[in-house]
């Protein structure tokens, strides 16, 4: 992410174009970092009276500011800074908006009223600094009111933020300066005589510039200093001529990667880029995106957490069956004893511990067999034949335990692939519904069956034009494969991993061997197949697959299958995705 000092200078042109001379008519604190103003435009200015919402937000989450419409649970009391920002701003008229230096910091002057009605100045210092953003608030002479963090010279800080203080600017970073007003023979000089690469000698040496703008900057500069000039210089004419274009860059998935105040090229085909319609528009979507992300993988904690679980049980158990398994293979040498023992009886009585009989399966060999001196000859033969059949009863058990432990684990597998898939609240709600029934619900804490929307499988059209469906979780597979397709359609899967169940939707047609490939490669994709390998996958007509009565979702078997060898390219898949 690049919230650098360039993107707030692109954003406070934006704002500062926007809410001058705006009206406060409401303001909320939704959070213990953020503040909602919601503002009414000038009558007679560009927006008629359109009501806004400025958003500032100094969390260490997701600190930026913006022109936003967020949905908040406001608190139901107003913390104390919104009843102090409510009792002096109330009203006020936002004079101006601007950056301080060439930071990542704006100050948002009001035009306010005082308890007596008369006009005063009131300032909102917003930085916006990651873990050290912070939100000032401060008086006509810029001294602070209060603050969302506050601090003093005990704390170690380099300058206090208490009521009382003057406001001073963040403090500049030391042994950096500002990108204006450097002449090109000393940037050269100084480049070649750092020993540091392009976009490392630029980020040490000039503030405000984040680590995405520097690799901008120096792409295809090398250890050339006049092509490393060439693009610092384009971005400081960015700085001095506001020459800003909202962009944000997405990965092949459609997740959002990066976003700047510049077009960024140095990812190549590994990313998209748009151009957004406003800054506050990419900050919001982008951030709305990173919210959504976490929120799935938080509501995801309690069946990764139990299917972490289950797979260290089964993990263990199969381990400790293994063990008793090699315990059994010695079953035939207890059998041999006690053959040993009754064919030699006659040389054997009660009180002997051992003897050496000769084995004549053997050519005669001698082996020494150990006796119990309590029992007699009789009875030692009894309990090794005892033994003998005790550890072949054991060993049929274990080998069927394991085989239903491995096939556990096998489906646990599947579950886990499933939950890599999820984009949306309904496919969590699906993978709890297949846990729920098959048996471990009970396990995840307040769980309980709801009613959830028909399966939405992903969807992909093939250059040939033909619908390629591919499940999400052994739910959507089991729609998608025994339900869904038609007996002539085609089935793809990975041989031999976990991975979704994708079908090519044909017709009964058969499609271009394209397809084929294209429709191997969804499956490659989805699957746990490891990538940059070639993969095989396997693939047959729906006609041919069988679900076995009583079989874990998402197992089925197949005859009658042919091939694909592909490497798995998700970008290739992610080219065909159909996304509503």
């Amino acid at each position: 992410m690049a919230f650098d000092a360039g993107f707030t200078k692109a954003i406070i042109n934006e704002l500062s174009a926007s809410v001058t001379n705006a009206r406060v008519e409401k303001i909320f604190q939704p959070s213990k970092e953020s503040v909602l103003f919601v503002l009414r435009g000038e009558r007679n200015g560009a927006d008629r009276g359109a009501t806004m919402k400025l958003l500032i937000d100094a969390g260490s989450a997701n600190p930026r500011m913006s022109l936003a419409d967020p949905v908040f649970d406001n608190p139901k009391v107003p913390p104390m800074f919104c009843m102090l920002l409510r009792k002096h701003l109330g009203g006020a008229r936002i004079t101006s908006v601007r950056q301080i230096g060439f930071d990542r910091a704006a100050e948002f002057e009001f035009e306010a009223r005082d308890e007596l009605g008369y006009l005063t100045k009131k300032y909102i210092y917003a930085e916006i600094m990651g873990k050290f953003s912070n939100l000032i608030f401060c008086d006509a002479e810029k001294k602070i009111i209060s603050a969302v963090r506050t601090n003093d010279i005990t704390s170690g800080s380099k300058r206090p933020v208490i009521p009382g203080a003057l406001y001073t600017p963040p403090p500049a970073q030391e042994g950096k300066r500002l990108p204006f007003g450097v002449t090109e023979e000393s940037f050269v000089t100084e480049f070649r005589n750092s020993g540091l690469s392009g976009a490392k000698f630029i980020m040490n040496t000039f503030s405000g510039i984040s680590p995405l703008v520097a690799r901008e900057a120096a792409l295809c500069a090398g250890e050339d200093g006049e092509k490393l000039w060439a693009g610092f210089s384009e971005l400081v004419r960015r700085f001095e001529e506001c020459d800003f274009v909202p962009v944000m860059l997405k990965k092949p998935d459609g997740t959002p990667l990066e976003y700047s105040f510049m077009p960024i090229k140095q990812y190549g085909d590994a990313a998209e880029m748009t151009v957004c319609g406003s800054f506050s528009g990419l900050i919001e979507e982008f951030f709305a995106a990173r919210a959504h992300a976490e929120r799935i993988r938080q509501r995801a904690a309690d069946i990764l957490r139990l299917l972490t679980n289950a797979e260290t049980r089964l993990t263990k158990k199969i381990a400790a069956q293994q063990a008793d398994l090699e315990a059994c293979r010695d079953k035939e040498s207890f059998r041999l004893s006690g053959d040993l023992i009754t064919a030699n009886i006659y040389r054997l009585s009660r009180g002997m511990t051992e003897a050496m009989l000769p084995d004549w399966s053997d050519g005669g060999r001698e082996v020494r067999v150990e006796l119990d001196s309590r029992l007699t000859p009789s009875q030692n033969a009894q309990r090794y034949y005892k033994r003998y059949a005790k550890c072949k009863s054991a060993e049929i058990n274990l080998k069927k335990q394991t085989e239903i432990a491995r096939e556990e684990l096998d489906y646990i597998a599947t579950v886990s692939e499933s939950l890599t898939k999820a984009e949306t609240e309904n496919d969590l709600s699906e993978i709890r519904r297949e846990l729920y029934e098959s048996g471990y619900a009970s396990k995840m804490k307040n769980y309980h069956a709801v009613k959830i929307p028909a399966p939405k499988p992903m969807e992909f059209v093939t250059s040939g034009g033909c619908r390629v469906l591919c499940g999400k979780n052994n739910a959507q597979n089991d729609w998608l494969t025994n339900r869904l397709a038609g007996k002539n359609d085609i089935w793809f899967h990975v041989k031999g991993l976990p991975g979704s169940h994708v079908v090519l939707l044909c017709g009964g047609e058969e499609p271009p061997a394209s397809d084929f490939t294209e429709a191997a490669n969804i499956a490659a994709v989805y699957s746990k197949a490891p990538r940059g390998q070639k993969t095989e996958v396997d693939y047959t007509r729906v006609k041919n697959i069988k679900k076995p009565p009583a079989s874990k979702p998402g197992y089925v078997t197949f005859s009658s299958n042919y091939s694909a060898v592909v490497t798995p390219d998700p970008d290739a898949a992610e080219r065909l995705r159909k996304r509503s």
